[in-house]
């Protein structure tokens, strides 16, 4: 068995090496190496892909969750609902704008954004709401969208961990996670279900006045060189990363089949344990692109079977320790730990196991029988 990696990311690259190489090189040839044509066929091939009017790239993930929200006009004081139980970048985009974060607890049963505790949540100061699709699993968009329109709210997706999921509505209609609300950020990172060699991310909506903001905010404001018309940043998407990811897009969606197909072996391994929850898995509306593969370990030494696991070879990780609400950075006396039941619970239970394109039979069932042997 070959040594298992949390993400074989050189066994992906192995498969495409020519291809990737192939891409790479015309850039090094051409010595375009910042908006060159790589980033615009790519910007092209994603909004294909997304079925979205407009992809803006940049220069990773948090730069472009940031850019979204500056490119809305928030407000310093401005109120941003966001989840408890996420990365730190959420927040902490927030807070750098001078915005006002408002952490509300997820969902037991999916660990997104809770609809109840978001409508709890609204006050006169709420302006947008930030829903997380956490793990690769898409969040409530329809649930999250009728909030919005109701209260005259704006949605912005973190589509860090989820790209190529996608949400259904109560008619059946299916759209890609990240084309729903009124602008979405990503990232690709190069763990990610399609990440680059380096950093990169990318800014999605189907506003064409917010899309040309956000196209001056990208570059120091501008539209024509030298004229700045709106305040910017320097984040830009090279022309290496784009020719990566150009070499990846078209296999996105045999790379999130091959995440659900090695979820499903996992969850029948664990199915009905008593000490394990495993995530649920919709055949029908495609949901879950499994970025992380997250178990909740119940009535049993957590943090004693990463260690076990960790000493038989097997890479694994929590994800997140620490509730944002208790994090330094942004304690406030707003938040009480009666509000944040099923976050408070999840930090305490939660376990991710090596989760990639990769994972073969033989490193699931040693994966799977090493966790059985510890629980049992």
């Amino acid at each position: 068995m070959k040594k298992i990696q949390m993400v074989d990311l050189k066994g992906q690259y192995e498969k495409i090496k020519t291809t990737v190489n192939t891409s790479i090189q015309e850039v090094l040839d051409n010595n375009t190496y910042i908006n060159g044509p790589q980033v615009h066929q790519f910007q092209k091939n994603l909004e294909e892909y997304l079925d979205v009017k407009h992809v803006i790239p940049c220069a990773n993930g948090t730069d472009a969750l940031q850019i979204a929200m500056m490119a809305l006009g928030l407000k310093p004081g401005d109120e941003v609902i966001t989840a408890d139980f996420t990365f730190a970048a959420t927040v902490e985009v927030i807070a750098l704008l001078q915005l006002t974060p408002v952490l509300v607890d997820v969902e037991m049963a999916n660990m997104n954004i809770s609809i109840e505790a978001i409508k709890k949540a609204i006050t006169p100061k709420t302006k947008a709401i930030v829903p997380v699709h956490l793990f690769g699993r898409a969040a409530n968009m329809e649930a999250i969208m009728r909030i919005a329109e109701e209260y005259n709210l704006y949605v912005i997706e973190d589509n860090a961990q989820a790209i190529g999921a996608n949400c259904s509505s109560s008619t059946g209609k299916k759209r890609k996670a990240g084309t729903i609300g009124h602008v979405a950020s990503t990232s690709f990172f190069p763990s990610k279900n399609l990440g680059c060699y380096g950093d990169g991310g990318a800014i999605f909506t189907n506003d064409a006045a917010l899309a040309h903001t956000i196209r001056g905010i990208v570059n120091h404001g501008m539209y024509v060189r030298y004229h700045h018309d709106v305040v910017g940043v320097n984040s830009r998407l090279d022309s290496v990363q784009a020719a990566v990811l150009n070499a990846k897009l078209p296999f996105l969606d045999e790379y999130n089949q091959s995440r659900q197909n090695a979820a499903r072996k996992y969850s029948a391994a664990f199915d009905g344990h008593k000490n394990i929850i495993a995530p649920s898995i919709c055949d029908i509306c495609d949901c879950h692109v499994f970025h992380q593969y997250t178990l909740r370990i119940i009535d049993a030494d957590r943090d004693a079977l990463m260690q076990h696991l960790l000493d038989k070879g097997i890479p694994c990780a929590i994800y997140y320790p620490i509730p944002l609400h208790l994090q330094k950075a942004y304690l406030d006396e707003r938040y009480k730990e009666e509000d944040f039941p099923v976050t408070n619970q999840l930090v305490k239970e939660v376990i991710s196991l090596p989760m990639h394109t990769e994972l073969d039979d033989d490193q699931i069932q040693y994966i799977t029988t090493t966790v059985l042997e510890f629980l049992n």
